[in-house]
């Protein structure tokens, strides 16, 4: 007989049964041990990886460690007593007694809200136990002296990412909730979690890359990327999308974005609730956006150069064409911020006033702390980069997108770890983890430029540090009046970051700090009402003193940019016009909003590259 559960559930199961799921759990296994295997094959140089720099640093640790062993004897003696009380705890709970925690998650911390992660005595013996280790481990690599910050922030993420590997949530038996489901299911959640995991291990490169959303459930230009507009351009690295107005009256200069080609431009348009595209056009602007190509090896040449060149600059000629207008306002985003100063100290340089006003939002133009993407760029790291990237062509996407989310490993990739593959749940259907799954690849020219003259060298700071067809950059010579809008949260380029951007600027610079994080804080529609902004009229020496004499404002920052904009005229809003459709102009459209090179995933690029070069 099989013992049950108050509900009836099996606990055990006949010999039978069990045979069967094993022997079904084993051709699983079979299949993932193959696919791991052929995805080591062709990874036989260690030095092709970001992470080939990492027992240098916990090399320096080790030395600074036997210079002072106080720290690690001193942690031991602390850990050796916490666990003293911890079994002493256990014995009084055993007992009868009611007894407080030795330690206790942190608020944020979701890996523990299970009731049985408190109520069974087991598993909050097992809880407190890791986390008395996860301190005692964090605390011996802080209190460790005499490492640089480059070698003390890598060997804290690596720390971090072997603790929280270890969890005990993310373990079939130490996970109350996943024995509860393996007891109800019979042990099938094991054997759907194995296949989700085959089936997202062919989708990988370098990584895993584990499912977030249920991709089925979208698609481009029906329920994500849905404002109507027409591509009425395209060269080798864009195309230009026109959207269609949703006024009778359009502002007279027309608005260009110049969004990252790091995932795809949708994110500024993901649904009509919470699209700035959207949002813009209702508020008379007419409105263009890039949509960057998804480059495959063919176009390994494209240079940061030809960015600028096929990318903002191609654009306001083409949106010249399409409304007679010479003059833009440019918003962009992240690394599209980034080429965007490029392009205005560019335009600068060359006497060249089309632009007559920029925002910047979380963008990084000073690199000298790059948050915690810098683990992954120094020189030994950037070298097998760069050996990849030559071999290759391009930076893989998806290698891409697993290293970002080790950045908040919990929640970007244990908690689908365990949802996924212990569970054996298929991820539920969320628009922005399908545009965050929805990578785009790196040409190997631009990214090695990239990587080594912004985050290695922080070269584009320095006047004339880099030069970009045949002229030298200095973002001091930018007059053009800039917004610049941050995130209080941002992890990708702090705000305390890009205010250094902010203070290279020669002409009229506002500053605005926004609630929330990297994407959260930019797409926030106003009628959410949530997360607020700080605003500070004047550009103070300091970020802290910045913030200390800004004004906190409720809801979101976009109406605040809109005043600015028109205010001072950088729309003209006395000057305007009848409403633009798309086509009208001297530009005809090209096909349909999202448009083909939105359209095109890594694996479709890949393909069609591949079997080009074999037809040639």
């Amino acid at each position: 007989m099989s013992e049950q559960t108050k509900d009836g559930n099996n606990f055990f199961y006949d010999p039978a049964e069990l045979a069967d799921i094993v022997g079904k759990a084993n051709n699983q296994y079979q299949k993932l041990i193959e696919q791991l295997m052929s995805r080591q094959s062709g990874m036989s140089d260690p030095s092709l990886s970001i992470f080939s720099d990492v027992s240098e640093s916990f090399q320096k640790m080790a030395e600074q460690i036997a210079v002072n062993p106080m720290v690690v004897y001193e942690e031991q003696m602390n850990l050796w007593k916490s666990q003293i009380q911890l079994w002493q705890n256990a014995t009084r709970q055993l007992l009868g007694e009611t007894v407080d925690p030795v330690i206790e998650p942190a608020r944020d911390d979701r890996r523990f809200t299970d009731a049985e992660w408190v109520e069974n005595s087991l598993f909050d013996f097992i809880k407190q136990s890791y986390l008395l280790f996860s301190r005692s481990m964090f605390n011996m690599v802080h209190n460790v002296e005499g490492l640089s910050d480059h070698s003390r922030q890598t060997v804290d993420f690596y720390a971090r990412q072997y603790i929280n590997a270890m969890s005990p949530s993310n373990f079939v038996a130490t996970n109350p909730e996943v024995l509860r489901r393996t007891i109800e299911t019979k042990g099938r959640n094991l054997i759907q979690g194995m296949e989700q995991l085959v089936e997202d291990l062919k989708s990988s490169r370098d990584g895993l890359n584990v499912s977030m959303t249920d991709a089925r459930a979208f698609t481009m230009g029906v329920n994500v990327a849905t404002t109507p507009g027409e591509v009425v351009y395209q060269n080798d690295l864009m195309q230009l999308i026109q959207y269609k107005p949703s006024t009778e009256k359009a502002f007279k200069t027309p608005l260009l974005i110049v969004p990252p080609w790091i995932n795809k431009y949708y994110i500024l348009d993901l649904r009509p609730g919470n699209s700035l595209v959207k949002w813009l056009v209702e508020q008379g602007h007419t409105v263009f956006i890039i949509s960057w190509v998804n480059p495959g090896p063919k176009l390994r040449d494209k240079s940061f150069e030809n960015y600028m060149l096929e990318g903002p600059l191609a654009a306001i000629d083409a949106i010249e064409q399409a409304t007679g207008e010479k003059e833009v306002n440019l918003i962009s985003y992240c690394i599209g911020g980034t080429l965007t100063a490029s392009t205005l100290a560019y335009m600068a340089a060359n006497n060249d006033k089309r632009v007559k006003s920029a925002t910047y939002m979380a963008t990084l133009q000073d690199f000298t702390d790059p948050g915690e993407i810098g683990v992954f760029i120094n020189e030994s790291s950037l070298k097998g980069i760069e050996k990849q990237l030559d071999r290759d062509g391009y930076l893989d996407g998806r290698a891409m997108s697993f290293s970002f989310n080790l950045l908040r490993e919990n929640d970007l990739f244990w908690s689908f770890f365990i949802n996924n593959y212990l569970k054996g749940e298929r991820p539920t259907a969320f628009d922005l983890l399908y545009w965050n799954t929805d990578s785009t690849n790196m040409p190997a020219a631009m990214h090695k430029f990239y990587l080594r003259n912004m985050y290695l060298e922080n070269n584009l700071i320095k006047p004339g540090g880099i030069s970009l067809n045949g002229t030298p950059i200095d973002l001091t010579k930018i007059e053009t009046p800039v917004y610049f809008v941050s995130t209080i949260q941002d992890h990708i380029a702090k705000w305390t970051a890009t205010y250094k951007g902010a203070q290279a600027h020669s002409g009229p610079v506002k500053f605005v700090l926004a609630g929330s994080g990297h994407i959260a804080g930019v797409v926030n529609p106003p009628d959410k009402k949530k997360y607020g902004f700080w605003t500070n009229d004047t550009l103070a020496e300091t970020p802290d003193a910045w913030f200390a004499g800004a004004e906190k404002h409720e809801g979101s920052w976009w109406p605040n940019w809109q005043d600015w904009v028109t205010s001072n005229q950088y729309a003209d809003p006395k000057a305007m016009v009848a409403a633009r459709e798309p086509g009208k102009g001297k530009l005809k459209v090209i096909e349909a909003a999202p448009g083909s090179y939105a359209a095109k995933k890594i694996v479709d690029v890949l393909k069609a590259d591949a079997a080009e070069a074999v037809a040639s």
